[in-house]
């Protein structure tokens, strides 16, 4: 019986996702894989049924961004799904620890990997963050507290996954992660980060950067009027923006986020207060990280 399903959505990185089923099929732990095509033109669909007949493929007809995810999770089975993206690989034994770990603490929601990074598989610039994560946890939580994780490096409970209501088809694509993360913890699941879950990142280069960055500040910016106290939304929109360039690529994201204020105000709901005391712990960190530099 499998404990994790693993869900890969793509869109118009054929060669780089081949590359990754070829290694994820092949792990001694290989888990049920759900790939979804984000109405790539390059042939994706077609090379998945050729080379992986045993993967089942779900061809949209439009680029649906993060929420791709969404739509296989609602085929899922298994109590937990591990999400991966097509430029990261799970590495022998770690989706197997990650299914254990939340099968042995039911309060857990999440469970995160330790990302090295290709070639030379150094510890991706994160890291030292979430091993030093300042969030206050149980002394049974199995590794430091999370508040926040990276998609492509997490596994998750298929019901507390649900129960949040996946990714926001509002934020689409970018720094989507931290919503979900803070629905999650207003909960009460717990997320957790884990280093001896290993993955392997190869980062694309078949990606827009300065798109990429828009779509991070912007909702970085909305993420925070969704879900936090008007002066902790104060705070981290001053802080995103100083880190930011002054260039249109910012003006554009920051337009964006402006243009959506009706909608946040509709959907604003407060994290509780013991989750916003994490988000204020994590402030001086994050304002000091090498990680977080919206650059690009």
């Amino acid at each position: 019986m499998y404990g994790t399903t693993v869900v890969i959505a793509t869109h118009e990185r054929r060669e780089e996702l081949l590359r990754t089923l070829d290694h994820m099929t092949a792990l001694p732990d290989a888990a049920p894989i759900i790939v979804v095509d984000n109405a790539s033109r390059d042939g994706t669909a077609s090379a998945v049924r050729r080379h992986f007949p045993e993967v089942e493929l779900l061809v949209q007809d439009r680029n649906l961004g993060a929420c791709a995810r969404n739509v296989a999770v609602d085929r899922v089975r298994t109590q937990h799904v591990t999400f991966c993206d097509d430029d990261t690989r799970w590495q022998r034994g770690s989706l197997r620890r990650a299914a254990e770990l939340l099968d042995r603490h039911p309060e857990i929601g999440a469970v995160m990997g330790r990302c090295l990074v290709e070639p030379d598989l150094v510890e991706d610039p994160l890291t030292p963050e979430l091993r030093s994560s300042p969030v206050p946890a149980p002394h049974w939580l199995p590794g430091p507290a999370l508040l926040s994780v990276m998609a492509g490096l997490t596994t998750f409970r298929t019901s507390a996954f649900r129960e949040a209501g996946g990714f926001s088809e509002r934020l689409w694509l970018g720094g989507e992660e931290e919503l979900l993360a803070l629905d999650l913890a207003a909960r009460g699941w717990w997320l957790c980060w884990s280093p001896d879950v290993l993955i392997h990142h190869a980062p694309s280069r078949a990606r827009d950067p300065r798109r990429r960055r828009g779509l991070g500040i912007r909702n970085t910016l909305l993420t925070a009027w969704l879900r936090r106290p008007a002066g902790s939304a104060l705070r981290r929109t001053a802080q995103v923006l100083r880190s930011a360039p002054k260039d249109r690529c910012t003006a554009t994201a920051v337009l964006e986020a402006l243009r959506s204020c009706p909608w946040v105000l509709r959907e604003r709901h407060v994290v509780p207060a013991e989750v916003e005391r994490g988000l204020r712990l994590l402030e001086e960190p994050q304002h000091h990280s090498a990680a977080r530099r919206y650059v690009g």
